[in-house]
């Protein structure tokens, strides 16, 4: 899923190509991309795009008539910039904003039609939009902790909980805590305040970090390289291979769709965490820690 860094780099993009330019029309190819029925989706047709803004993890176009297009990328939604004249970006083609200087592909990979797009009218409907969640990046670190504290989840869950902290999802959460030298499963209300501030430099820094190295990657073209697993990240989509901070293999917790990658011997004090699935199956032989491993 797309998270801070990239929304935040292809805001960037976004304010490049097509802000300040007249939207044609917006083409639907998907039925189930469109999320709303009033106002109607021809309603920004003709208009001039004003802005974009970032709400959570979703990328809202500013229009006249206090209009709104608000789209959640979810976990395979990306963005393709193409010349003008072309009719789809490929079989996952959502919808098409069409420009006089060329056209916005919003496509979604895979069959769960997840992504989604809506028309609002009105900030108090655009706010109904979002989770609520504080700027990781900017809030103070009382701020930060304290937001933290608000509820006693693990730090995974805590800091990719949209109602607390907006724009951190699967793979920069797993990066942040090993940033911070944390147990994933670590309780936030345990934290020692130590910690706590620790973990919000780590969680400013990461992010600052990740997006400097995309806003460089894409330069001045539009990112199409948009994805969760990168060359560089320190835990996330490297298990089994050596930690960049110690050469331990990096660990994982597999839970739903997701897994949780880390670091025993950075951020667990060598203890393996139980993989629900693998732990019930060999039981007493499910090694303890790193070194038993």
């Amino acid at each position: 899923m797309p998270e801070l860094p990239d929304v935040t780099v292809y805001l960037e993009a976004l304010e490049r190509f097509v802000v300040g330019r007249k939207l044609e029309r917006i083409r639907i190819a998907s039925p189930f991309v469109l999320r709303s029925y009033e106002p109607p989706v021809d309603s920004v047709t003709g208009k001039t795009v004003r802005g974009v803004r970032r709400i959570g993890k979703r990328i809202v176009f500013t229009f006249d008539d206090d209009l709104f297009v608000v789209i959640h990328l979810m976990i395979a939604g990306r963005f393709h910039w193409k010349p003008p004249g072309q009719k789809s970006a490929g079989k996952g083609t959502l919808a098409a904003f069409d420009f006089e200087h060329g056209t916005l592909f919003f496509t979604e990979a895979g069959s769960k039609k997840r992504a989604s797009l809506a028309l609002v009218r009105g900030e108090e409907g655009l706010m109904a939009a979002d989770p609520g969640g504080i700027d990781p990046i900017h809030a103070t670190p009382s701020e930060f902790a304290a937001t933290l504290r608000s509820e006693n989840h693990t730090l995974k869950r805590a800091l990719t909980d949209p109602h607390l902290f907006s724009g951190i999802g699967n793979a920069y959460s797993d990066e942040i805590l090993h940033a911070a030298r944390l147990s994933p499963l670590k309780l936030t209300r345990s934290l020692t305040d130590e910690e706590a501030n620790r973990l919000a430099e780590a969680t400013r820094a990461t992010l600052r970090s990740w997006t400097d190295i995309l806003r460089q990657e894409a330069g001045t073209r539009f990112p199409e390289k948009v994805t969760a697993f990168r060359e560089g990240m320190a835990v996330h989509g490297r298990y089994g291979k050596p930690c960049p901070a110690c050469g331990a293999p990096v660990q994982r917790i597999v839970y739903a769709e997701n897994e949780c990658n880390y670091c025993a011997r950075c951020q667990t004090g060598g203890k393996l965490l139980a993989d629900r699935s693998l732990s019930r199956l060999l039981k007493d032989d499910w090694p303890r820690s790193i070194d038993d491993l």
